[in-house]
């Protein structure tokens, strides 16, 4: 069984006794080896990250958020109550918890800094048990900021009086996946846990050991931090490419930790950060921006600037792995579709069609289309209808713009294009598009030797 290394000692001004920090990555380092010797965790990512996770409790007062660390899983059993386990020996003044009461969680934090692993949370959460959790939920929340408090009024009728609570802690929080609240996950780092395979052991995890065997990393993590106080509160890490606000603000003391640790982590935690960030999504996507994300889809493979609501519903009851043919019981309907646009400020408009019919549809263009929501709420495109609506020059909804003349392979591609009677009128926006001449019809200048 791999041993912890041994501790070294030196004494303090006030004749008290610390431990001699290593350097920061060799401890980071035993912290992440310690934490798989009991976990088969998901990706190579996982263990750092939580590492690191573990590392800044003891520093979280130097930064201004503390990422939440969120573990989840389809089912039980999965490890994730075994992360919490771990962590209560390895982060600073742990409170292990699984139905503490909101009031309590208070007190506590007001007393003194703690860090909150809290267990079977999906209990409290899940709306099927009846439970009244938006008093916790919103301690979770703003317990993230370390100038945020939550005002509550104290004391009896005669001598009530509103009292601020402080509310910043670090908390872990483990459950069943699909019940956490999404202004918790956006706030957090999720782990999506799952079952060992057979071929997959561990070592049995005896807390009369592991506790014994922990402690001298915890008191180094105390010990490094505290040393790096100044440099970690003064910390401006370099994100990887495309972090940046929330993901940037949770992941900041994480790679600033790294940073100052050397060695392989900051590489490492960058590329935690990257997998977790960026390859998951950053967190569940809601419905209305997977909505966005589908419609961007549809325009663009279509080519269009405008559709119309008869057009699109049908495209999107199609897609594969989409919610929209079975949303809450019933297909996506045109009340919904123009309901959930709205929220993103995207309104229908009146599509005139050959003929001069009008239909209700949406458009690319203007301040309520949908390339500006395009813009805002999804990651860029390499291309996209974004791209390909942003030059076009608006015409009237009943403009009729002629296809380009297609070249004449015996008059060339200067014509005028009355050679060709078969193009056809569209009624929609098009670029205009200028004449590219054959090289067969107009001979090259060459320069002069």
């Amino acid at each position: 069984m791999p041993t912890t290394p041994a501790l070294h000692l030196v004494g303090t001004s006030d004749n008290q006794q610390r431990p001699q920090t290593r350097a920061g990555a060799e401890v980071l380092d035993d912290v992440a080896t310690f934490l798989s010797r009991f976990l088969v965790l998901p990706s190579e990512h996982c263990a750092p990250t939580i590492a690191l996770w573990f590392a800044h409790t003891h520093a979280a007062h130097l930064f201004y958020a503390t990422p939440r660390l969120i573990l989840d899983s389809a089912e039980p059993g999965s490890g994730k109550t075994r992360v919490l386990e771990v962590g209560q020996y390895l982060v600073r003044e742990p409170e292990m918890t699984i139905s503490a009461t909101t009031a309590a969680l208070f007190r506590m934090v007001s007393a003194g800094p703690i860090t909150i692993l809290f267990d079977e949370v999906d209990a409290i959460f899940n709306p099927k048990n009846g439970g009244n959790y938006e008093d916790l939920r919103a301690m979770l929340n703003a317990g993230y900021k370390r100038s945020a408090t939550i005002a509550r009024c104290v004391g009896d009728a005669k001598a009530m009086k509103v009292e601020r609570f402080p509310v910043y802690a670090p908390a872990a929080l483990a459950g069943i996946a699909g019940h956490m609240p999404a202004t918790i996950t956006t706030r957090a780092i999720t782990i999506h846990m799952r079952k060992r395979a057979p071929d997959e052991p561990v070592e049995e995890f005896l807390e009369e050991d592991v506790e014994g065997e922990a402690a001298p990393l915890r008191e180094e993590l105390a010990a490094w931090t505290e040393q790096a106080s100044e440099r970690l509160a003064g910390a401006r890490p370099a994100m990887p490419a495309g972090v940046f606000d929330r993901s940037a603000e949770i992941w900041k003391p994480l790679i600033a930790l790294a940073d100052h640790a050397g060695g392989h982590w900051p590489d490492t935690a960058r590329a935690a950060c990257q997998h977790f960030v960026h390859a998951t999504g950053g967190g569940t996507q809601s419905l209305g921006v997977r909505l966005l994300a589908d419609l961007r889809d549809l325009f663009t493979a279509r080519g269009v600037d405008r559709m119309t609501t008869v057009d699109i519903l049908p495209a999107l009851h199609g897609l594969d792995e989409a919610p929209w043919g079975d949303l809450y019981g019933k297909p996506l309907d045109p009340r919904r579709l123009s309901k959930e646009l709205a929220r993103y400020g995207v309104a229908s408009k009146n599509i005139k069609q050959p003929g001069g019919h009008v239909a209700k549809g949406f458009r690319t263009d203007g301040e309520d289309g949908l390339v500006d929501a395009w813009r805002r709420y999804l990651p860029s495109a390499a291309t996209s209808a974004t791209d390909a609506t942003a030059q076009v020059t608006p015409v009237a909804d009943d403009e009729q713009v002629p296809l380009p003349a297609l070249p004449d392979a015996e008059a060339g591609s200067g014509g005028s294009g009355s050679g060709n009677s078969s193009a056809t009128a569209l009624t929609r926006q098009v670029a205009p598009v200028a004449a590219v001449a054959d090289n067969t019809s107009q001979p090259r200048t060459e320069n002069p030797p």
